[in-house]
């Protein structure tokens, strides 16, 4: 046996650290003195003890601390995995909004009669039932600031996605500072989620929600479940949004590989809603020749992500691309609805 501080000594933990995890009931003591109450600690202990202090480290929290102790070593390297990868999700999202403030606020001002290149969107839109669904729930939307998609689920998934974007379509008509278009974002989203549930049953219905809000020279990003955004920027094709799906998460965990999880039966269920989750909110720059996709599940469960650049690319504006784009999805036998947002920087 050891004492508690010939432990803490062999486990780089403090003493004051192990009197806590003892009375977590994270890391018990072999054996406490009854009449002293002093610990000890049996060597083969220190194991799970170093175990503890590198999640520490990692800065995991103690009640998932506590879940990954009691997990078999390979369900603990997943579990760690799938922690990590959250974690990194959540700092790409600082790590954005952390360089917006810094351009933000060490921007020189503009000199008095200074010449300057404006920017602006072109852009198109369309939504289309596909081939095999009875009716459409999709809802896209484009215009001089707002680009949208939405894809409704359940019972009145189309007056869902239609709502959500409806309680958006006034950002199209207000000016934008770059400032405060997150916070303005924000809550344009929370008066659209109050919307959804308006006309809808939460439980039974619900609509993903993805859209792009333009300030003049940044986009603001509101994402939630697995309707997707995309860059296409000097020929190269990149995905901005993460999917917020099962099969998702088991990717994210090491657990399915992206092929694999294309032909997964519940490829289609989401872990959040408008309705049900945080969405994630980013802000992007913006480059003269960008041209950004939005789309629903429909086009990318039927068309690979090769397909789509070539698409993109070969558009000649955002009608083009969003024709072919949906004629992509039916020739591949259209089973949901699919809906397109084509916007270029120019």
């Amino acid at each position: 046996m050891l004492t508690i501080g010939a432990f803490a000594r062999a486990c780089r933990l403090s003493p004051k650290a192990l009197r806590l995890y003892d009375e977590l009931e994270l890391l018990r003591p072999a054996r406490v003195d009854p009449d002293s109450g002093y610990r000890y600690y049996a060597v083969d202990q220190l194991e799970r003890a170093r175990l503890v202090a590198w999640l520490r480290r990692l800065g995991m929290p103690l009640a998932g601390i506590r879940d990954v102790c009691a997990l078999e070593p390979a369900a603990a390297a997943r579990e760690i995995r799938a922690f990590w990868a959250r974690i990194e999700a959540e700092t790409a999202v600082r790590r954005d909004l952390a360089g917006f403030l810094v351009d933000h606020l060490a921007a020189v001002p503009a000199v008095p009669g200074k010449d300057t290149t404006m920017l602006e969107l072109r852009y198109a839109a369309h939504s289309d039932r596909g081939l095999v669904r009875p009716s459409n729930q999709d809802t896209a939307y484009a215009g001089t600031r707002l680009l949208a998609v939405a894809d409704g689920f359940g019972p009145a998934g189309a007056p869902a996605s239609g709502a959500a974007v409806e309680a958006l379509r006034f950002l199209d008509t207000e000016e934008v500072p770059a400032g405060n278009v997150l916070n303005l974002l924000e809550e344009a989203v929370r008066g659209a989620t109050e919307a959804v549930r308006d006309v809808a049953d939460p439980g039974e219905t619900g609509t993903t929600l993805t859209a792009l809000l333009w300030t003049g020279s940044k986009l603001a990003l509101v994402h939630i479940g697995d309707s997707r955004a995309y860059l296409l920027r000097d020929g190269g094709l990149f995905r901005i949004t993460h999917d917020h799906s099962v099969v998702q998460s088991l990717i994210d965990e090491g657990r399915l590989t992206p092929e694999e999880a294309a032909a997964h039966p519940q490829r289609a269920m989401l872990l959040k809603a408008l309705t049900n989750g945080t969405p994630d909110l980013k802000l992007h720059d913006t480059h003269r020749g960008d041209r950004y996709l939005l789309c629903s599940d429909g086009l990318t469960a039927v068309v690979p992500e090769h397909r789509i650049r070539e698409l993109l690319t070969a558009g000649r504006d955002p009608e083009e691309a969003v024709g072919s784009l949906v004629d992509a999805a039916n020739a591949a036998g259209g089973p949901d609805n699919v809906s397109c947002v084509v916007a270029d920087v120019v």
